[in-house]
């Protein structure tokens, strides 16, 4: 499937993932419209080529009118933070959101959408996790809202003549990325560059995957993939630990702070201290990631350097 010439909607694309991922479609050939409430996006991020509603999802009116020529939706808009002080409102936020695009898209005829799900749905489990292990047993209200979304998803693609590609990621890193380890550390070390406290013990461990890589398999997956619920776990074959983290912000920020740990194997409620997602899958389709979890979280490292001074 090209996506040259064809109008997709990206939900939330203002954010991380979303703004970079309408850069991409736009280079590619695509007619872009973002959709985003700006409630963590910034406006500043979405290119002017695209076009933009601002918009409350929650809402199921929002889309109203607006889906009457889109092709695709690529469906990112989410609240996103696993250790969030209102879970029961997440989990009815973000699946509201989805329940409200699909029925906006049952209405305009739209048959194919890309969704950003999580390895949240997976709770603790072995390494490496596939995507058929079970069962699915998440620790959070947002990996819990994550495996909901999945199940209304598969729901009206196996009902509905629905196309999903549906994407389970690793920890995503890469330019604009706020609220996460690395850009944490950095800001931590240039404020003080003595000392660095780590949340948990500094031995959780998880797959990071750079934002480009990121793109490249979400658009070999929606290229390559046909049948009727596309679920792909998309992540390197290696890990990084937050200890490693810290030594690669503080070697690029030449510095060598004193560590301080708050202690316990996770770093917040919900927080599931080792992660790596298998990504056979996502290999007998074609697809490699071209970075190492090192090396993401090295180059990523540089890029937020640059970008936050």
């Amino acid at each position: 499937m090209s996506l040259s010439s064809r109008h997709v909607l990206v939900t939330g694309g203002a954010g991380f993932i979303g703004s970079h991922l309408t850069e991409r479609l736009l280079a590619d050939g695509a007619a872009v419209t973002v959709v985003d409430d700006l409630s963590n996006g910034d406006r500043d991020r979405i290119p002017d080529r695209a076009d933009f509603l601002e918009a409350d999802l929650t809402d199921p009116d929002a889309l109203a009118g607006h889906l009457d020529d889109i092709d695709l939706v690529f469906h990112l808009a989410a609240s996103k933070h696993v250790d969030t002080d209102r879970p029961h409102g997440q989990f009815d936020d973000n699946t509201r959101m989805t329940r409200n695009i699909l029925e906006a898209m049952a209405d305009a005829d739209v048959t194919e959408i890309a969704y950003t799900s999580s390895s949240t749905v997976y709770g603790e489990a072995p390494r490496p996790t596939p995507e058929d292990y079970a069962p699915l047993e998440p620790i959070s209200a947002y990996g819990a809202s994550k495996l909901a979304d999945e199940g209304l998803l598969s729901a009206r693609a196996h009902s509905h003549d629905l196309t999903v590609w549906n994407f389970r990621f690793a920890n995503v890193v890469g330019p604009r990325l706020r609220g996460a380890v690395i850009p944490d550390f950095i800001e931590k070390l240039e404020d003080d560059p003595e000392s660095l406290t780590i949340l948990g013990n500094g031995r959780q461990e998880k797959s990071y995957l750079h934002i480009e890589d990121c793109l490249d398999a979400m658009l070999h997956v929606v290229d390559n993939a046909d049948d009727t619920m596309n679920t792909y776990n998309l992540g390197t074959r290696t890990t990084t630990s937050v200890d490693r983290i810290a030594t690669i912000v503080a070697e690029e920020l030449g510095v060598d702070p004193e560590r301080e740990y708050t202690g316990g194997e996770r770093g917040w409620t919900g927080d599931v201290p080792k992660m790596r997602l298998s990504i056979e899958k996502l290999s007998a389709l074609g697809w490699e990631p071209r970075r190492s979890s090192d090396e993401a979280v090295r180059r990523s490292t540089r890029e937020l350097i640059d970008e936050l001074r």
